[in-house]
C-alpha cells in the first residue's frame, strides 16, 4: 500500500480552519506529478473555487423553511418563528463562503403580500450570472406534510418556479415535505426511534405520490418529493430531532452542478443527531459522499485517464484521483461524513 493511501486512511476529521479547496491545493502541491500538470490542476481548482452555489428556499408560512436551512447547514441563518407573525421579511441573502442561500418570505399571509413576494421571487429567478446562465442553481420548495391545503405551493410551482426555470425546472427544483412527524396530527410517530410507524409511513408515501402525480398532470414534469422533518423547538417544549435530512441532502447534491458541490461539503451542520435518522431505503450518506468525490475527480482530472485507483474497501467510494493526489481533501470529506453521520 502506498504512502499516499495510508495518509487517506488515517484522516478522520477535518483539519481546523482549512477549507476543502485549501486541502486540495495542498494535495496538488505535494503530489509527485510534473510541474506542468500541477499548473493545470491548480488552474482548474481556482476556477472551481471561484464558483458559487445559489440555493433558493421557498414555501408557505409555517412550512419550516428556516428550520430546514438551520438543520442542513453550519449556522443559524434565520430566526425560526414560534408565534403567528411570519419571521422572514423580504428575500434574505446568507453567504456561507461559496454557498449563498436565498431565504424567501412565507406565502399565504395575504393577497397583497403574496403578490409582492411573488414578484421578488420572479425577479430573483430571472437573474443571470456573468456567463448569462440562470443565477439560481436550485430551488427547494418546502411543503407542510401535515397540511391538506397545498394550493399556494402548487400555484407557486406551476405559475412561477417552472415558467422561470424553463427547460431546467425538472433538474433544478426539489420538493420537500417537511414536518412528516406530525403529518397525522402527531400520531403514529415512534418517539424513541424517531421514525414513523408503518401506518404513518404508508400515509407519507401516499402523500408524496399524490404531490408527484398532481405536478405531473399539471406540468408534465416528474419531481419526486422527499418526506423529512427538519426538527424544531416548540415554544416551551423540547427540540425535536430531524428525520431524513441525509436523504434531503443527497437529492440536493444530485441537483447541484459537479463543479460547485464542494461549497456544500464545507458548510454542513455538524450536529450528529441531524443526520442520524432516515428511512433506510437507500444509502444516502454514500450517495452524497460519491457526489462530492465526483466533484473532486472532475476538478483534478478534467476527464483525463491518468490516475491511481482508490480502493473502494478503503474509502468506501469508487473513483480515481490524478497522479495519486488522494490526501487531505478526500480524507477531509471522508472525515466530515464519519464525524457527523456515524
Amino acid at each position: 500500500m502506498s504512502e499516499k493511501r495510508e495518509r487517506v486512511i488515517e484522516i478522520g476529521t477535518v483539519p481546523e480552519n482549512k477549507s476543502i479547496y485549501e486541502l486540495l491545493e495542498e494535495d496538488i502541491m505535494e503530489s509527485d506529478i510534473g510541474e506542468a500538470e500541477k499548473t493545470k490542476q491548480l488552474s482548474r481548482l481556482l476556477a472551481i473555487r471561484n464558483k458559487k452555489v445559489n440555493l433558493m428556499i421557498v414555501g408557505s408560512t409555517g412550512s419550516g423553511k428556516s428550520s430546514t436551512i438551520n438543520a442542513l447547514f453550519q449556522m443559524e441563518v434565520a430566526r425560526v418563528g414560534v408565534g403567528v407573525e411570519p419571521e422572514t421579511e423580504g428575500i434574505s441573502r446568507f453567504d456561507l463562503d461559496n454557498l449563498i442561500i436565498w431565504d424567501t418570505p412565507g406565502l399565504g399571509d395575504g393577497v397583497e403580500k403574496d403578490k409582492k413576494i411573488t414578484r421578488d421571487i420572479i425577479a430573483k429567478l430571472n437573474e443571470t450570472d456573468q456567463q448569462g446562465r440562470l443565477l439560481m442553481d436550485m430551488v427547494l420548495l418546502v411543503m407542510d406534510a401535515s397540511s391538506k391545503d397545498l394550493g399556494t405551493s402548487y400555484d407557486l410551482l406551476n405559475h412561477v418556479l417552472i415558467p422561470c426555470l424553463g427547460s431546467e425546472a425538472e433538474k433544478r427544483i426539489l420538493i420537500g415535505l417537511n414536518q412528516s412527524d406530525i403529518a397525522m396530527k402527531g400520531t403514529h410517530w415512534k418517539e424513541e426511534e424517531n421514525e414513523p410507524d408503518e401506518i404513518l409511513k404508508e400515509f407519507l408515501e401516499k402523500k408524496a405520490g399524490s404531490v408527484r402525480d398532481r405536478i405531473r398532470e399539471a406540468t408534465g414534469l416528474v419531481i419526486e418529493p422527499v418526506c423529512y422533518c427538519a426538527g424544531y423547538k416548540e415554544e416551551g417544549g423540547q427540540q425535536r430531532k430531524p428525520y431524513n435530512l441525509t436523504k434531503l441532502l443527497y437529492h440536493i447534491v444530485k441537483r447541484i452542478p459537479k463543479e460547485k458541490r464542494l461549497a456544500l461539503a464545507d458548510n454542513l451542520n455538524d450536529e450528529e443527531d441531524n443526520w442520524r435518522y432516515d428511512d433506510h431505503e437507500e444509502n444516502y450518506r454514500k450517495g452524497a459522499e460519491n457526489g462530492f468525490f465526483d466533484s473532486i475527480w472532475d476538478c483534478l482530472s478534467d476527464g483525463a485517464e491518468t490516475g491511481s485507483e482508490i480502493g473502494g474497501e478503503i474509502l468506501g467510494i469508487p473513483g480515481r484521483l490524478v497522479g495519486g493526489v488522494v490526501g487531505g481533501a478526500v480524507g477531509a470529506i471522508k472525515g466530515i461524513f464519519e464525524t457527523i453521520f456515524d
